[in-house]
């Protein structure tokens, strides 16, 4: 296939940024990174050639793709195909330019892959425009219907009828965006596409991945990432836009809050030439622009295998991996539909050995084991024919244990719903109060003041970047401020083990008429922990709180995302919210702590506790307000679990 005479200076360009790259970013690596680096990148030129193709889709639009093929291909020996289809580019460009990693991981390269790296359609060197999670068309009328399904379809079709070598056999994967498009592989799949790996999948922008979680708007990792993913790109170009960088100062907080409300971003920096920021501006409520994106209703009739992966201190797409297996698992698939679920931040299983993050050990190198005894042995099976691994359905990283779990189901069979009731003399139990039992009794409170001039930090840390730390930081600087609420369990006096669902189920007042609720699951450490955290010698491990699972809720979705209503000032109103799945054993001598609060800045933009269109308000919109928890009869506050008896 020839390439246009302007994709070739563009590549020939192109290979001076990659090269010069590769080395300026090995600096700050160490030794022993540097040297696997090295021994990879070394590995893939000595036994892979790396050839660049245009392949065109069903309308003519044509898609850049790398692909890798071991050089030791022949009559009598194939290779099964692996596919990644990203927004996030191909890198490097030129076919004398390779990637120092192909593949899930290094260990796929050295068991013998052909490795195929395509650029979507509109990203970087590929043709035609980009639409963030471009929405899937269920009947196809005219080859001008095309989605992220037949671009797959066809791109697979190409590469099994051009590739020599090839066994005819394709597995797909991706992590975040990537995992994304890895899940619509599966959705009206080329028959050759036996298995697929949606690793951290963007399911949902507006219920719980990335851009917002429970119709709440995620601002700090919104603006910086979109400020780069959204830009334009009129033309096909190896060189993506550079993220936003003129912040002026290494606190996000001051950055953020002197920025303003929403409405300032196109104001002052973006101009409203950010498409997908204006998208999230437009759409304030979860009507048909988001559900025509999200591919949860059509994760049916799958038939390839699924590996679904997912980390529970994602600071990403939690969400989305639970989402994803659920949706599947809920239409009975014929083929099999698996869930891996380990300790891990965004991707982290990719990267790393996964001993431990920040200040908490996990006992074992855990993405280490699950590339070589999961991932690889998976797609062995199914590409190559090896031995199936009998992996178990779900394969659960148990955390505060520290113990990989294999269940039938998830969540598992032997688990029961229990309450955690939030108790007005800030105790926390499985019981609820005498209050709750009384006929007639006044309702019990717990009250705070949240300012947005003053909301609350989300870490402790001075930062410009979002980052990952917050997932497992300790939470005692929150515990601190009168604006947070504090529950706390007595010492407990056995293991209790939680594996499945959270969720809040709240009674609230607010003297507002819109309020967000964020509330956080925390493990407090026993005073007299001992100090072995990896990172940091003298950090004092007595006490710790270790955020578990942490979700926001913006009321006035309480009772629809797509028809929000106003609170009613002073008056009593349940809003129950999605927390998100957990598996994690509070042990004996721990205690058990929920923090309830009203903002979360700024990884949640500030909401202000008037009912309007957060996206349009304006400075004078934001008022402090006084909020309630309620604590007894029938307006028990509480948090579900599922703990395994």
């Amino acid at each position: 296939m020839r390439f246009s005479k302007s994709f070739v200076h563009l590549k020939k360009r192109f290979v001076k940024i990659c090269f010069l790259f590769t080395f300026i970013s090995l600096p700050f690596l160490t030794f022993a990174q540097k040297a696997k680096v090295n021994e990879d990148s070394l590995y893939i030129r000595e036994h892979y050639t790396k050839i660049e193709r245009m392949i065109p889709m069903r309308d003519g639009i044509k898609l850049f793709t790398a692909i890798y093929i071991p050089k030791d291909i022949s009559a009598s020996k194939t290779y099964p195909v692996l596919l990644n289809r990203t927004p996030y580019s191909s890198a490097p460009y030129g076919e004398e330019l390779f990637k120092t990693s192909i593949g899930p991981s290094m260990l796929f390269a050295r068991e013998g892959y052909l490795v195929a790296y395509q650029d979507v359609r509109g990203k970087y060197m590929s043709e035609g425009d980009f639409e963030a999670y471009r929405p899937f068309i269920q009947v196809k009328k005219a080859k001008t219907d095309t989605d992220e399904s037949s671009d797959t379809f066809d791109t697979i079709d190409w590469i099994i009828k051009n590739i020599d070598g090839n066994n005819g056999k394709v597995g797909s994967w991706g992590i975040s965006a990537p995992g994304y498009y890895a899940t619509m592989t599966a959705i009206e799949a080329h028959p050759a596409l036996k298995v697929a790996s949606p690793q951290a999948p963007v399911t949902d922008w507006f219920m719980g991945d990335d851009r917002h979680h429970n119709g709440a708007f995620f601002l700090m990792g919104t603006f910086s990432f979109l400020s780069s993913y959204g830009a334009p790109r009129p033309v096909p170009t190896p060189k993506g836009t550079p993220p936003f960088s003129a912040y002026g100062t290494p606190d996000s907080y001051e950055f953020y809050l002197k920025l303003g409300p929403l409405k300032n971003v196109n104001e002052k920096i973006f101009k409203g030439e950010n498409r997908i920021w204006n998208q999230m501006m437009e759409h304030d409520v979860y009507g048909g622009f988001w559900t025509a994106r999200t591919p949860v209703p059509h994760l049916k009739n799958i038939t390839p295998a699924v590996m679904v992966v997912g980390g529970w201190f994602d600071q990403v797409d939690l969400y989305g991996p639970l989402k994803t297996y659920q949706a599947i698992e809920s239409n009975k698939p014929k083929s099999e539909n698996l869930l891996i679920m380990g300790p891990w931040i965004h991707g982290g299983w990719a990267r790393g050995t996964g001993e431990s993050l920040g200040n908490i050990r996990f006992g074992s190198k855990t993405s280490l084991y699950y590339e070589k005894e999961i991932e690889l042995p998976y797609f062995n099976h199914y590409l190559k024919d090896q031995p199936d691994a009998k992996l178990p359905k779900a394969f659960i990283f148990e955390t505060g244990a520290n113990e990989w779990r294999k269940y039938d189901q998830w969540p598992p069979k032997n688990t029961v719903e229990k309450r955690l009731y939030l108790h007005p003399d800030g105790t926390l139990s499985f019981s609820p109060t005498m209050t709750t039992m009384q006929v007639n009794a006044k309702p019990a409170f717990t009250e705070y003041i949240s300012d947005p001039a003053k909301p609350v930090p989300y870490t402790s840390e001075i930062r410009i970047i979002r980052g990952s730390d917050y997932m497992y930081e300790d939470q005692r600087f929150a515990a601190s401020r009168p604006d947070v609420l504090v529950y706390e369990s007595e010492v407990l006096k056995e293991d209790i083990t939680i594996s499945g669902n959270v969720f809040a189920d709240l009674f609230v007042s607010t003297t507002g008429t819109d309020a967000d609720f964020v509330v956080k699951l925390i493990d407090v450490y026993p005073g007299d922990a001992p100090n072995d955290s990896p990172v940091n010698p003298n950090m004092k491990m007595g006490g710790f709180q270790l955020l578990i699972r942490g979700e926001v809720m913006r009321a006035k979705f309480r009772k629809s995302f797509a028809k929000p209503e106003a609170m009613v000032p002073n008056k009593i109103e349940n809003v129950k919210f999605d927390m998100q799945d957990a598996a994690h054993r509070f042990k004996k001598g721990h205690k058990i702590m929920i923090q309830v609060q009203s903002s979360w800045f700024p990884l949640v933009d500030r909401n202000p506790q008037k009912f309007v269109n957060i996206y349009k308000a304006s400075e004078q919109d934001f008022h402090s307000a006084k909020h309630r928890i309620y604590s007894s009869g029938t307006s028990s506050s509480y948090i579900g679990v599922r703990v395994i008896e």
